[in-house]
């Protein structure tokens, strides 16, 4: 089944980067539309490292998702494959030319979105 990039109400057309609007136009829809998945991903992320995510406090959930995204490079990658998977050619050129930025900007968007989804992450 495929699924149709959704529409971000929020963002709002102004003169910006092309990295920012690489990043409104198609890094947050694809992360949006991956959500459900990158749930599950980090879950099982859990249960392969056998954490007990729900026993810590909310503090230590968020910087164990920082630590997580920042230090497992294996888990990293793999974040990483699971939004240029979603690419189109022309966006994957365009990803190249300022690749190191946007992997920032695609695990800070990550990061943020899992730390705003802390009771989904262990259900």
């Amino acid at each position: 089944m495929s699924k149709k990039r959704p529409k971000i109400s929020s963002i709002k057309a102004t003169s910006s980067s092309e990295s920012e609007r690489f990043q409104n136009e198609t890094l947050r829809p694809i992360i949006k539309m991956q959500h459900d998945l990158l749930i599950a991903f980090f879950r099982q992320y859990l249960s392969n490292k056998k954490i007990v995510f729900q026993n810590l406090s909310d503090q230590r959930k968020i910087e164990f998702v920082s630590q997580a995204i920042k230090q497992d490079i294996h888990f990293r990658n793999e974040l990483k494959g699971l939004i240029i998977g979603h690419f189109t050619i022309e966006e994957y050129q365009d990803y190249l030319q300022t690749q190191r930025e946007l992997n920032k900007r695609i695990f800070n968007i990550i990061k943020q979105r899992l730390c705003d989804s802390l009771e989904e992450l262990y259900k």
